[in-house]
């Protein structure tokens, strides 16, 4: 079984107004559902009101992220599932709960991790 991260930047999330809370409500049923199911790992969104550092190998600590790099943000879930094709229908129900797009990616899997 690999691990799949299924995400969206903030700015993909367009929600007309007085929307917000059926938006939540779904979204958070399809993670209850997936929990049930066994498959959810974890997930959460990027704190944006906590700005980024960036540390070196020698432990100084700047300001900001890469600065070449476009912004991390968003949400976020992780789930371990048997398939591709299984992934892409969790992604699918997640972005009809989100009301957007969801961008899959697999996590390459590390025996020493």
């Amino acid at each position: 079984m690999a691990k799949y991260l299924i995400s969206f930047p903030s700015a993909a999330m367009v929600v007309p107004d007085g929307e917000w809370e059926v938006v939540g409500r779904d979204a958070h049923a399809v993670i209850d559902e997936a929990k049930a199911a066994g498959v959810y790992v974890f997930g959460g969104g990027i704190d944006e009101n906590v700005p980024p550092v960036l540390v070196s190998a020698d432990g100084s600590v700047a300001e900001g992220g890469y600065p070449w790099a476009p912004p991390l943000d968003g949400g976020f879930t992780v789930l371990e599932l048997p398939s591709r094709e299984e992934a892409v229908a969790w992604a699918a129900r997640i972005a009809k709960a989100c009301r957007c797009d969801q961008e899959l990616r697999v996590f390459g899997f590390d025996p020493r991790s």
